[in-house]
């Protein structure tokens, strides 16, 4: 009986080709944009401690209760893959005493998350996020800086049909007393709910605004909003967040049923959408979190930021890439094939003499690659159109030889003169 094949979990990927291209491209549109707004890069570790998540991102969440993978490591400690980034770089923040650094500490991360949820386009079990966090001001500046990065990182990475809106949860105190209020609504009207939102009335009942059950969404239509009971204070920063976003021209759209799925926001939150990416249309979101490095054991410190799914703004952008990029040269082998296997030292001293020049144009910033499969010299030739190689060169026991694709001109070179013209050639093309 032949084993099973292999494949890798339901709800985790392999990164190949073009897929790896378009993420890097991502990541370096990221990280210019991030750190010339002086964002650092951190990156925490892969688990941590479950309590961290279990104190932070709150009990009654989805991701607590269902989608955490959580493990005991062998001193018994519970420990969890990381399903979010924003508790993480705080527990940093507090570890490492950055509260004596100059404030606000401003971090950026692109790193992997997990999460045991239903796998669909775009949303895995294993997924990575771009993530930025400000530790250490409440100015209103910097909740408008960190939406704009995240408009304009999507933007500029090609978005199609962005969409963002914006909302205040007020402080603690005022949302405390408006969860009384929706309860109240929310058991009026128990009888249209789901299940499920009915469940979480005492628990969570703000996150009925996000079901997309029938009944629950009649049921809410006609329900209390929190961003008309949040204190004076509040509505002023939310009102200096607008100003700022308008006078950088970033387009948004005040909903007041928005609210994060996550316990620890306060104030500000903010959630990015494509319609390009039909029904589930979220990219990324974020807000501010002034209690969070508190509930660490940290002193009391304001906090925002935000997370994207890297999945996500690749789908919303259609980010195509070629595969491999294009070279300046290929280096292909004329081998004796009919008196190869006797004469293996004279076929060895051409592979050294064709990898030797490999090198040397390298570490003269050519893109250039040689034959290592075992193909026929016709073979070679197709590989390197395939790669969309400029130049081809070919190594022989007899001559070394140079061919220009475009125009097709040949010539013999030493070894010398051969890298002095791929020099040549290639940084001509450079300039052209």
């Amino acid at each position: 009986m032949s084993e099973a094949r292999l494949k890798a979990p339901r709800g985790t990927f392999d990164v190949l080709g073009a897929d790896a291209a378009a993420r890097a491209r991502l990541e370096s549109v990221a990280r210019r944009l991030l750190e010339q707004a002086g964002y650092s890069r951190i990156e925490t570790p892969c688990f941590e401690a479950s309590e961290l998540f279990e104190r932070t991102v709150g009990e009654a969440t989805d991701i607590v209760q269902k989608e955490m993978y959580t493990f005991r490591d062998g001193s018994g400690r519970s420990l969890t893959l990381r399903p979010e980034g924003t508790a993480p770089v705080c527990r940093a923040y507090v570890e490492h005493g950055m509260h004596k650094r100059p404030q606000p500490v401003k971090l950026w991360y692109l790193s992997s998350f997990f999460r045991y949820e239903r796998s669909q386009k775009g949303r895995y079990r294993q997924f990575f996020q771009v993530g930025a966090e400000a530790l250490g001001s409440d100015d209103p500046a910097l909740d408008a800086e960190s939406i704009t990065l995240l408009w304009r990182l999507v933007r500029q990475v090609g978005g199609r049909d962005v969409r963002l809106r914006l909302s205040s949860l007020g402080s603690p105190t005022a949302r405390r007393a408006y969860r009384e209020q929706l309860k109240e609504h929310l058991r009026a009207h128990e009888e249209q709910l789901s299940e499920e939102v009915r469940s979480r009335i005492e628990l969570n009942p703000l996150r009925a605004f996000d079901s997309e059950h029938e009944g629950t969404r009649s049921a809410m239509r006609g329900a209390p909003v929190l961003l008309d009971h949040i204190s004076e204070q509040d509505v002023e920063h939310f009102e200096e967040v607008k100003g700022l976003l308008d006078a950088a021209g970033v387009p948004y759209e005040v909903d007041p049923t928005l609210v994060r799925g996550l316990d620890y926001y306060t104030r500000t939150v903010f959630e990015l959408t494509s319609e390009a990416l039909g029904a589930q249309s979220g990219v990324g979101g974020g807000g501010r979190y002034d209690g969070l490095v508190q509930q660490l054991g940290g002193q009391a410190t304001p906090g925002v930021g935000w997370a994207a799914g890297v999945e996500r703004i690749l789908l919303a952008a259609d980010m195509s890439a070629p595969s491999e990029p294009p070279l300046d040269a290929y280096i292909c082998l004329q081998l004796d094939r009919a008196a190869e296997g006797v004469r293996d030292g004279a076929a060895a001293e051409l592979r050294r003499r064709a990898f030797t020049l490999l090198q040397r144009a390298r570490s003269a910033g050519i893109a250039v690659d040689m034959e290592m499969a075992g193909r026929s010299l016709k073979g070679q030739r197709a590989q390197a159109a395939r790669r969309g190689a400029s130049l081809i060169v070919t190594v022989s026991e007899q001559a070394t030889t140079l061919r220009d694709v475009e125009c097709g001109e040949e010539q013999c070179l030493d070894d010398g003169e051969l890298l002095h013209e791929l020099v040549r050639r290639s940084s001509r093309r450079g300039t052209e």
